[in-house]
């Protein structure tokens, strides 16, 4: 037999090899991957929550705010408020979560948070310069909402599809915890994130003080200015206009009160309340106090000159002007309390009711002081008008239109920002 086994090797050629005999073990069943952990469990609800959160919100204020611009109803204001609201914390948490951990797949989710600051930043360019079309960017804002939202939830699915999760696990990053991670997220808010936000307001409010004041009053880095503005008429006569603020460093009021001269006559600013329709006196004192500044009633007072009020009554308003007014003066009186904390909750004028407001609290006693100014114009040469700032612009213009021109303009500043250490004086004129 052993001869037989020899002859068959023979026959396979000459270097043939026996067959190697496989004694490997038999391969074991494959084990399914164990399941997610808690941890993974909860942020990928988390995640699917915010971002099924961010497309309720985007659809429920897309409709909102067409229903608004198209046919003027407020429907759904209160429910798309209550959903933007829980939207804005839960993608807020989100961002903070994305810093504490690589899990959180920022392809996905980063476009959100940025988008939220994006449009608030983008916002108030428009309201500033074009408020009138703010229901037509508010549904342009709404509507890049929407897209982006889909984009997203195509991107975590794989397609539009609503399935739960709506951020698969899968989705997940595999790391749970990275230094890097949380330096990069820090140093990305101090030295990025800020430096251009902090800024960019700012500018903002800088504009929106120069375009709502026609220039009267400005905002710099070191405090706020006004410009005092001198008008002049062929017939000798002048006017000069001096913007005014409620509250203010004591020097800005001492500087104007000397620059009246002695034959002139001080048209004064303040509302009196002969049938004490208001159950609170009007004050800024409790706002001086907290702000290290002065009151503009404590402080001003014209060394020269002869002081004429030419301001309304408060019986010349509206009832629903005075309810706003009391609402205010009692928080002004009694300051944040539960007393005044509930009535402010609970205040939601009508758009009617606010634009009586502002009627009443700058056309009609703009008009009535106009009116003042004709009327002394008879009697003297020199008219000083120390008002509000926010009644410059349209005193301004009844001027003009009276056939006075602008002859020249001097700058005060009203408030130093003491803590940017700006040391610029204040000029003269």
């Amino acid at each position: 037999m052993a001869e037989t086994q020899n002859n068959e090797w023979s026959n396979q050629g000459t270097g043939s090899v026996p067959p190697i005999i496989d004694t490997a073990q038999p391969s074991s069943p494959h084990k399914p991957n164990p399941k997610p952990g808690f941890i993974r469990k909860l942020l990928t609800i988390l995640l699917s929550l915010c971002l099924g959160l961010f497309l309720v919100d985007a659809a429920f204020s897309l409709i909102d705010d067409s229903l608004i611009l198209f046919f003027g109803l407020h429907s759904l204001s209160n429910l798309r408020g209550l959903t933007s609201f829980f939207a804005f914390l839960m993608t807020v948490g989100i961002y903070v979560v994305m810093g504490l951990t690589p899990m959180v797949p920022k392809r996905l989710f980063l476009p959100i948070p940025l988008f939220s600051l994006a449009t608030m930043l983008a916002a108030f360019p428009f309201a500033i310069y074009c408020f009138n079309r703010i229901p037509q960017v508010a549904v342009g804002f709404s509507a890049c909402q929407v897209v982006l939202g889909l984009l997203i939830l195509n991107c975590s699915q794989g397609g539009l599809k609503i399935r739960w999760p709506l951020v698969p696990e899968n989705r997940l990053g595999i790391r749970r915890f990275s230094w890097g991670n949380i330096f990069g997220f820090v140093l990305l808010n101090i030295f990025v994130l800020v430096p251009l936000v902090a800024p960019y307001l700012f500018l903002c409010a800088s504009l929106a003080v120069d375009h709502y004041t026609a220039g009267f009053m400005a905002l710099h880095p070191g405090g706020f200015t006004v410009e005092v503005r001198k008008y002049v008429r062929k017939d000798g006569k002048t006017i000069e206009l001096f913007p005014m603020s409620h509250v203010a460093d004591a020097g800005f009021y001492q500087q104007v009160s000397r620059t009246f001269p002695t034959n002139s006559i001080i048209l004064t600013e303040g509302v009196t309340d002969v049938k004490n329709l208001l159950t609170n006196k009007l004050s800024y004192q409790r706002l001086a106090n907290s702000l290290g500044l002065s009151e503009q009633k404590v402080k001003f007072k014209p060394i020269r000159g002869e002081l004429v009020r030419a301001d309304v009554d408060v019986d010349q308003f509206s009832p629903g002007t005075i309810d706003i007014l009391n609402l205010f003066a009692l928080t002004h009186a009694k300051g944040l309390n539960r007393e005044t904390i509930q009535p402010l909750i609970h205040f939601s004028p009508s758009p009617q009711t606010l634009n009586q407001l502002f009627d009443d609290i700058l056309r009609k006693r703009n008009q009535h002081l106009v009116e003042e100014i004709q009327s002394h114009l008879l009697l003297s040469d020199n008219i000083m008008v120390p008002w509000g700032v926010a009644h410059m612009p349209g005193i301004a213009k009844a001027i003009l239109k009276m056939g006075f021109h602008l002859d020249e303009t001097h700058k005060y500043t009203v408030i130093r920002f003491h803590i940017m250490g700006n040391q610029a004086k204040s000029t003269n004129p």
